[in-house]
């Protein structure tokens, strides 16, 4: 059984000014596509010590999948601070989002999103647009169970 985290990085979420609609989503789609993994939820402020915070109380997860503060705003500090937090980069599975939200919309090339390992953790950061979240969560959805077992010294 896999545990993820989702945490929603958004000033306005966190203050309650609107409801979050992308971490929601995210977990939806790996309910359907993992059926049994643990989900645990949070929502942040684009802090880099709330980030810093929430990645850290999460890394007894197996995946920390982040929405939002991936892009080139001034509070945008996502893949910095995930960058800080890791151990070792994945650059393969955010080329890879990128390039297929590329399809998307041509805004994906404006995705600064950061993707790696912690320990035992996986961290990825998706956009934090519904329609970004949601299709990055179905791309890696299926993958996901190969990491933890590579991580642990399984063979490919």
């Amino acid at each position: 059984m896999l545990r993820i985290a989702v945490i929603t990085i958004s000033d306005r979420a966190s203050r309650g000014e609107y409801e979050d609609r992308s971490g929601p989503a995210i977990r939806e789609i790996l309910i359907q596509l993992l059926p049994g993994a643990d989900i645990r939820m949070a929502i942040v402020p684009d802090e880099r010590e709330r980030i810093h915070e929430a990645l850290e109380n999460h890394l007894d997860s197996d995946y920390i999948l982040t929405a939002g503060g991936t892009g080139i705003s001034p509070r945008d500090v996502t893949p910095e601070v995930t960058a800080s937090v890791c151990e070792r980069e994945l650059p393969g599975i955010s080329e890879w989002l990128r390039r297929e939200s590329h399809h998307e919309t041509p805004y994906a090339v404006f995705s600064r999103a950061y993707s790696g390992v912690r320990g035992r953790t996986i961290i990825v950061n998706f956009p934090g647009s519904v329609k970004g979240a949601s299709l990055c969560a179905r791309l890696l959805a299926p993958v996901m169970a190969h990491g933890p077992e590579m991580i642990r010294g399984g063979g490919h």
